[in-house]
């Protein structure tokens, strides 16, 4: 296997044209995936590493995932604290070590999926006010946040993929955590969520989707968990509120609770320009939309073209470089978004993301990987507009349509390895000259850059 050099150009932010150009070959992103895989089990708790919460002192009890070890006074420019285990990203951490299928005497093995279970159960034991609770402390106390109702399909689905890895003890725990997950997702998925983002508090595009997975999941499984009464029809009432966030044109990411007597879910008023939002894409990773879902690479064209596309008020100056080497483009979550991690200074936001531009880049892998083994492409007048923007126009062959895919997903990986801090990610990169910012070593943006390369 050919090992890769990845350089990182000292200029001063502001000057991008100093970067000296990179060239990564395609078989140097599985070493580079073993590198980011040591470098996102650093933030990973166990009995003996042990994170100590920088303002309480409080210690990390095993299995905890913090967010990123930054926090204010620690990070230049971030105001925010991230040492803590968000649900969340806790689970898509976990969908990592679970495919990485290692022993367990290996570090980042059985063990890490052990702590995690029990870490899981210890949440859930104090989670306040409701199960849904997003975030907690490192020792497993719920730290004052919002409540979101994707936490708990997500963590169960991290289960899940955990449980034939793990000793009977641990697969105890494991049903009783996700019977009380199951438990409050069948009385909770009709009901408004904070969003991915926790920005917003409606109908979620994105949390509807892993609700739908996770009791897909439960549904098929052979493992003896129980399928509570309730599940199929929840299964047949979430597919039809998927496809009520159509719009014609794109997936709308969060839609306001009907008025009473009415069938319809407006699009909510504080969300107007909130779309297209790159949790779209989130919602067939990590959910129930498939990806050759020809209304999901609709919406997927319009995200690439709202920051690649010069001509777009959205455009992040950064890809307009990076195409200049062959790389890109970069995403974010949202047009308009103004969050960079420093919340008493946000007169420059909307920055490209790590973890959007690998989810991107794996939604490609997953199309091409389908155009493959189904010998069809997904085309049609809804798609043309995804393939066309790649170069693969209605008539283009299966076996170059999956390349032209593979390739765009290589060229935007190189970017985010290309601005990358020595191969450590950080949440964001500046929109106009690339360099990092926000929180540093963010375990999400290694697991969406993990999760990219082994589906490619």
């Amino acid at each position: 296997m050919t090992s890769t050099t990845c350089i990182r150009a000292t200029a001063q932010p502001g000057t991008p044209s100093e970067k000296p150009s990179i060239r990564i070959a395609d078989p140097g992103f599985p070493v580079v995936a073993q590198h980011m895989y040591m470098l996102m089990l650093r933030n990973i708790t166990t009995d003996g590493y042990v994170v100590n919460d920088p303002y309480t002192g409080q210690a990390s009890q095993p299995g905890c995932v913090i967010a990123a070890p930054s926090y204010r006074g620690h990070t230049p420019n971030t105001d925010q604290d991230y040492v803590f285990n968000w649900m969340r990203d806790a689970a898509i951490t976990m969908f990592e070590i679970a495919a990485a299928d290692l022993s367990d005497q290996a570090i980042g093995g059985v063990q890490t999926l052990t702590d995690y279970v029990n870490f899981a159960a210890l949440c859930q034991s104090k989670a306040q006010p409701t199960l849904g609770h997003a975030c907690f402390t490192v020792g497993g106390d719920p730290r004052p946040w919002t409540e979101q109702s994707d936490g708990p399909a997500l963590q169960t689905l991290a289960i899940l993929q955990a449980y034939t890895k793990v000793d009977a003890p641990t697969q105890a725990t494991a049903r009783a955590v996700i019977q009380t997950n199951l438990d409050y997702l069948l009385a909770q998925y009709q009901n408004p969520t904070f969003n991915l983002w926790e920005e917003h508090q409606g109908l979620s595009f994105f949390a509807r989707s892993v609700q739908l997975r996770c009791f897909q999941a439960i549904s098929a499984n052979t493992l003896g968990i129980a399928k509570p009464a309730g599940l199929a029809a929840a299964i047949t009432w979430l597919q039809d509120a998927l496809g009520r966030h159509w719009n014609g044109s794109y997936y709308i990411s969060m839609l306001a609770p009907p008025a009473p007597g009415s069938a319809l879910s407006p699009l909510l008023p504080e969300s107007v320009g909130y779309d297209t939002n790159i949790d779209i894409v989130c919602a067939c990773l990590y959910g129930a939309i498939p990806c050759i879902d020809t209304q999901l690479l609709a919406t997927a064209a319009l995200l690439r073209s709202q920051w690649a596309d010069p001509n777009s008020a959205a455009y992040y100056p950064i890809n307009g470089d990076d195409a200049g080497r062959g790389l890109g483009p970069m995403l974010g979550r949202y047009p308009g978004d103004v969050y960079d991690g420093d919340m008493a200074n946000q007169q420059r936001g909307d920055h490209p993301w790590a973890l959007c531009t690998c989810n991107l880049a794996e939604l490609y892998y997953r199309v091409a990987n389908s155009i493959v083994s189904s010998n069809t492409i997904p085309f049609d007048d809804k798609s043309a507009a995804f393939f066309t923007a790649l170069a693969a126009p209605k008539g283009t062959s299966v076996e170059e349509t999956a390349q032209v895919l593979r390739d765009a997903g290589d060229k935007m990986l190189r970017a985010v390895l290309f601005h990358s801090d020595h191969l450590e990610l950080s949440e964001q990169f500046d929109g106009a000259n690339g360099f990092e910012k926000s929180v540093s070593n963010l375990t999400w943006s290694y697991a969406a850059f993990l999760s990219a390369v082994r589906n490619r």
